[in-house]
């Protein structure tokens, strides 16, 4: 997720901040090269330039060129206007009743798996979200949709095979609905490879009779260039109030998240962040604007770290830690809960200073063999580690398909680790920050 953009920024404020004194000469470098990393990002030429006017005319006033540090002046205004750009106006999805989302979008953008995340996503918010397929031009959709919803325990209208009246479908879906108990209803609709006049006239009588309180328009982070022209014509035509991307986590640029919202002043309400079901995020402009700039995002770090941190265990592990007792069972255990937080990428771009950390430099495979030989140990030898012998441990490669080396690396990395947990008090306090996430 613009990893490109953040290694290229980056580079340019490292080299701003060994600067003592920042001159006018200092700043217009800097901002050709930011603008030249916007527009390789895929960052639309209009975009890119207002956003490099409005950035120069702070940066060139005197709190930057007489600040202490002028270096760190800059990197906040550009954080500023990065916030701002891609969002500063963010609102929460609208959600009174009769509280319905109408996802629109072109083809192969998402929009189906993107209104059953949504619908997961409010699920676990404690609302009744019910699914309501209304794209009759291509049955997939409806299947997939009614596939997606059982994947989800989310009730999925479905019209009949040969319905092809969006507005007589949608309203016998609302008609449904009323039986669902529900308290959101959030329509799929048909797309296009393009946008074309009857799809336009078919979703503006759709609008028309719903009158959804959001209108979500689906977009591909990785659409580059035509991310413009998509947002503007959907803007134009149906007024929308929010935008979700999708595929954030494929793309290296990104540059259409930035080009979208400022072209149709609309906010970005939600990313999709992978392709599983519970991989989609309300988006926050600040944290992502840290991230791009290798700031991190400690706070959605903590975020996730809550949905996955189970407080009883919280406290089976500070009495474990409290008597040294920890072992391989309690090793594998914290293994899985780190695996559950989402794409180990994912979680060190939310790291300061870890944001450009090359995807190579994380051997998933590495992980992978440091589960296995875990697992291919018994459960006395995960309990009691000290029992193992040259022996067990020519078993325990073998059963792992690894090497010896490699099961001597690991249990020499658990014994710093548990030589490093005997520290009772910093221990018991970083449990005790865990604990409180989960309040």
């Amino acid at each position: 997720m613009f990893s490109q953009l953040g290694d290229r920024l980056q580079d340019i404020f490292k080299d701003l901040r060994g600067h003592g004194s920042i001159s006018e000469a200092n700043i217009n470098d800097a901002l050709r090269q930011v603008r030249l990393a916007l527009l390789e990002a895929d960052v639309d030429f209009q975009v890119a330039k207002n956003f490099i006017a409005r950035v120069k005319e702070k940066a060139l006033g005197e709190e930057v060129l007489r600040s202490v540090t002028p270096g760190q002046q800059m990197v906040k205004i550009f954080h500023d206007e990065l916030t701002q750009l891609l969002g500063g106006d963010a609102a929460p999805v609208n959600l009174q009743k009769p509280a319905r989302i109408l996802m629109v979008g072109l083809n192969g953008a998402g929009k189906t798996t993107s209104s059953a995340k949504l619908a997961a996503l409010l699920k676990k918010q404690g609302r009744n979200p019910v699914l309501i397929a209304c794209d009759l031009q291509r049955p997939a959709a409806i299947e997939q949709l009614a596939t997606l919803g059982r994947q989800i325990d989310v009730p999925v209208y479905t019209p009949p095979a040969d319905e092809k009246d969006v507005v007589r479908s949608a309203k016998a879906g609302l008609a449904w609905a009323e039986s669902q108990n529900d308290n959101v209803e959030i329509f799929d609709t048909a797309g296009r490879q393009e946008i074309d006049q009857p799809l336009v006239e078919e979703l503006k009588r759709l609008r028309d009779f719903l009158e959804p309180q959001e209108i979500l328009l689906v977009a591909d982070a990785a659409t580059g260039q035509q991310a413009v022209s998509v947002a503007t014509h959907f803007n134009d035509a149906l007024q929308i109030t929010g935008i979700v991307l999708t595929k954030l986590d494929g793309d290296a640029r990104g540059g259409a998240a930035l080009s979208m919202r400022e072209v149709t002043q609309r906010p970005i309400k939600f990313a999709g962040v992978g392709e599983k079901l519970d991989e989609f995020e309300t988006f926050v402009p600040d944290r992502l604007a840290g991230r791009i700039l290798g700031m991190g995002d400690i706070v959605g770090l903590v975020e996730k770290a809550a949905e996955v941190f189970d407080e009883e265990e919280a406290q089976r592990m500070e009495r474990k830690l409290r008597t040294a007792s920890f072992d391989f069972n309690d090793f594998l255990a914290q293994f899985k809960m780190m695996k559950r937080m989402g794409p180990l990428e994912n979680i060190l771009g939310m790291l300061p200073g870890m944001s450009n950390v090359p995807a190579a430099a994380i051997d998933e495979k590495q992980i992978k063999r440091t589960e296995a030989i875990v697992l291919s140990m018994t459960s006395e030898e995960r309990t009691r580690p000290d029992i193992l012998n040259a022996r067990r441990r020519q078993r325990i490669a073998r059963g792992s398909g690894s090497t010896v080396t490699e099961v001597n690396e690991l249990l020499r990395r658990f014994d710093q680790m548990r030589k490093m947990m005997k520290n009772a008090g910093k221990m018991k306090k970083m449990m005790a920050q865990m604990a409180r996430m989960q309040r």
